[in-house]
């Protein structure tokens, strides 16, 4: 033995539309249904899986982007509209209790 101790690190992700590495935990994972990108937060369904932060600004980015055919590597384009609907309310109830919570309600 070396008399090292390994650090064990949290599993880090890409958030396909702002490109940052983040922890695993702090981004939705995204799977393919059919020919839908759907949210998958427990991260049960099978297939590859893409991340992306709750957020609307990387939603969109990755929209103009084209990163979800990219990411499962599709060869046609994919639904997104059920997603976009998911973030967005994900996103309204983030930033709903951030705002009691600052402001002691």
């Amino acid at each position: 033995m070396s008399g090292r101790t390994r650090v064990r690190l949290c599993p880090e992700r890409t958030c396909v539309g702002c490109r940052q590495r983040t922890a695993k935990g702090d981004l939705l994972r995204i799977a393919v249904v059919g020919d839908e990108c759907v949210a998958d937060p427990r991260g049960t369904l099978p297939g590859r899986g893409a991340y992306l932060h709750l957020d609307m600004a990387c939603y969109d980015l990755a929209v103009r982007r084209r990163a979800f055919p990219r990411a499962y590597r599709s060869q046609g384009p994919l639904g997104t509209e059920r997603l976009r609907q998911c973030v967005a309310q994900a996103e309204h109830i983030d930033t709903t209790s951030s705002t009691s919570s600052t402001t002691g309600k």
